[in-house]
């Protein structure tokens, strides 16, 4: 099964699609946004996805359905566009970014426009300084090799990309021009758009897809949504269903805690919230209800939440006698889900002549 979650611009998860497992991502884009386009009533969409999403046929469609989109590009794949827009003299626009963690980074993009369309060069310093140390270890293991055996060398692609074949001696040399070549990818990475938001807006809302990654991990991770075999469809979609409302919720809960000042810790305030509990004592004709101290994390998350919590001790005005039987009804047994229960055969009782 394929799972998509419709996100909006804050990161609150909107609504989910499931499909069967062996559909095509590229197939499915463009019936997905016109479904949800019909099921809000939306006027206007704008449409951010990575490059897995992305085919010709998908770009015709969201240009014939009047879409906005912003998508990630595959300029390896493309490297004369790759070339033709890093050698366009307009300089980008700079932005000190604030990560997660209170860290800073540089980005900047710029716009260059090419057969009428148009892409945004993207480049983030943080990120070419890992691509540097990254590339610099690839080289320094691959001078080890080539010092005792080229055996194998071809056969990895981290290495092959920066071989060349050379003359006398040695069969293969580390090329300077591919590994110059390669730098000039460090950090950067081609938006391709039709909105008409400036260079840094595009870039900052392709940025936020991590969110995406971050819902699906939460889903399996902190909530446990673990796969459940179940026995009909609807069971299936009942389960995906309550995973994503839950999610939903939790998203709430954070916002009003950053709200409120603070930020708390899943783990942490799932126990503090399991350990309040109420229970209900009768004596001698009088019942109480009694809870447990709010501890912890318990206090400021009722109190993000607008819940208020009931009195440690409180009397039932409407207790009756334990000893004092009372008539209760049960609601009738839901019927059960999936196959039917099998019926035993009974044999009728034979009659005497």
């Amino acid at each position: 099964m394929i799972l998509a979650v419709a996100m909006d611009q804050d990161g609150r998860p909107l609504c989910t699609e499931m499909l069967p497992g062996n559909t095509a991502d590229v197939t499915v884009l463009a019936p997905l946004l016109r479904r949800l386009r019909e099921r809000f009533g939306l006027g206007r969409l704008c449409l951010v996805a990575d490059r897995g999403m992305i085919s010709e046929a998908t770009l015709a469609a969201l240009e014939e359905q009047g879409i906005d989109y912003i998508l990630g590009l595959r300029e390896r794949q493309r490297p004369k566009l790759y070339d033709r827009l890093l050698a366009d003299p307009a300089p980008p626009v700079p932005l000190c970014h604030t990560r997660a963690d209170g860290s800073q980074t540089l980005l900047s993009a710029k716009e260059v426009r090419l057969h009428g369309r148009r892409y945004i060069l993207c480049r983030n310093e943080a990120e070419a300084e890992r691509d540097r140390q990254l590339r610099e270890a690839v080289l320094a293991q691959l001078a080890n090799e080539l010092a005792h055996s080229e055996v194998g060398l071809v056969r990895n692609r981290a290495w092959r990309r920066y071989l060349r074949r050379s003359g006398p001696g040695p069969a293969f040399a580390i090329d300077a021009t591919k590994v110059a070549a390669d730098a000039r990818h460090d950090g950067t990475f081609v938006l391709r758009t039709n909105t008409t938001l400036p260079p840094l807006r595009v870039m900052m809302r392709y940025r936020d897809l991590w969110r995406v990654e971050e819902l699906f991990r939460r889903a399996k991770a902190v909530l446990r949504t673990r796969p459940i075999y179940h026995s009909s469809d609807a069971a299936i979609r009942g389960h995906v269903f309550c995973s994503y409302l839950a999610l939903l919720l939790q998203e709430e809960l954070y916002r009003r805690c950053a709200a409120a000042g603070f930020v708390p810790e899943w783990d942490e305030a799932l126990r503090d919230l399991d350990r309040l509990q109420e229970a209900t004592i009768s004596q001698h004709g009088k019942t109480w209800r009694v809870r447990t101290e709010a501890t912890g994390l318990a206090t400021p998350l009722l109190r993000a939440g607008g819940i208020a919590l009931p009195p440690r001790v409180r009397p039932v005005a409407d207790a009756t006698t334990p000893n004092t039987p009372t008539a209760t009804t049960s609601a009738p047994a839901r019927p059960r889900r999936g196959r039917p229960p099998k019926l035993r055969q009974t044999t009728p009782p034979a009659t005497r002549p």
